[in-house]
């Protein structure tokens, strides 16, 4: 469905020098540099994928969904998306793809939410029974009925971003590209969002790539991630499989009894130590390979009056930012 043979894409930018004089001599001559945002990138995507893709601001994501999308040209390299080449056949490509970008809108601003859908029905060609059916099925999922009346600039963060949604699944897409569709909502949206994603994936088999912050988007909804750092691809492969491998640390928090509480000495080579004492917890973190949970346990009963006690694994984002600061 999308592949991309060692893609390059290079900004030139004009070097200012600072203050009036810097500005008379960028009139009559300029330096340039050139900024890589995508370095060689090689990727591809099957049908009816769910894919994370993350990195940090200024990894390279947004410029490279904008090359899937045929917004921009790549400065090196072969883009095929759904047999085509996006760049160069735009309006066939824009009509089998679907956008959602968090901070942008695609429905219109003054009029009401079901006069954009009936406007995209237009634009995107589609028949009237599809439409319809869509609208209705929408609707319910996204519970929109009492927003399609509603001009879009009365909706609220959540509900308009529901109905964008709604709007880029609309033409029944092949590929849906989500660029940070949850960003400022709150819970229930959020699960809204993600339960709607996931239903429209195993019923269409539409390929979804998304583009977030929120590690726990890319848990909840991708089985795949792609990671990217300066333009560079760091890692491509299963959530489990990145969890096998990086994700070895773990917590142990216990509620004592005690006022004060220090590290057994025998733990000490081996794991990180934090006391709250108002709370009188006490928390243990450390790797499974360089010791086992329950001889970390054994020893803190000992020691003290343990009251209760959890543990967890490290999360995805934890993981994310331990693959950033160590490489892969």
């Amino acid at each position: 469905m999308i592949e991309l043979k060692n893609v390059t894409k290079d900004y030139k930018i004009v070097k200012k020098k600072p203050g009036l004089r810097g500005a008379v001599q960028s009139l009559f001559s300029h330096e340039y540099e050139i900024k890589t945002a995508v370095n060689g990138l090689s990727f591809s995507i099957s049908e009816g994928e769910l894919v994370g893709f993350i990195g940090a601001n200024g990894a390279g994501k947004s410029t490279t969904i904008k090359m899937l999308c045929g917004i921009l040209t790549p400065s090196s390299g072969e883009i095929r998306v759904n047999e085509l080449v996006p760049y160069q056949q735009r309006q066939k490509n824009a009509k089998r793809i679907g956008v959602v970008f968090g901070q942008r809108s695609q429905l219109m601003w003054d009029i009401a939410v079901e006069e954009s859908f009936d406007l995209l029905k237009h634009i995107y060609d589609i028949p009237e029974e599809i439409y319809q059916q869509n609208v209705k099925e929408f609707s319910e999922i996204l519970n929109l009925t009492p927003l399609l009346r509603m001009p879009v600039r009365k909706l609220s963060l959540g509900q308009k971003m529901r109905c964008e949604l709604a709007a880029a699944f609309l033409h029944n897409p092949a590929i849906v590209y989500l660029d940070e569709p949850t960003i400022g909502l709150d819970v229930a949206v959020k699960r809204r969002i993600r339960a709607f994603i996931r239903e429209m994936n195993a019923r269409m088999q539409t390929t979804v790539i998304l583009t977030t912050h929120d590690m726990q988007d890319i848990e909840e909804i991708c089985k795949r991630i792609i990671i990217i750092d300066d333009g560079n691809l760091l890692y491509d492969g299963p959530i489990a499989s990145i969890r096998e491998r990086f994700g070895h640390k773990r917590i142990i928090q216990f509620d004592i009894e005690e006022e004060q509480a220090v590290l057994p000495s025998e733990l000490a080579p081996h794991v990180q130590f934090e006391f709250d004492a108002p709370s009188r917890k006490v928390s243990l973190t450390f790797q499974n390979e360089d010791i086992s949970a329950s001889h970390v346990i054994g020893l803190m009963l000992q020691q003290y009056r343990v009251l209760d006690l959890t543990m967890q694994d490290t999360d995805i984002e934890s993981i994310v930012r331990d693959i950033y600061e160590r490489g892969v």
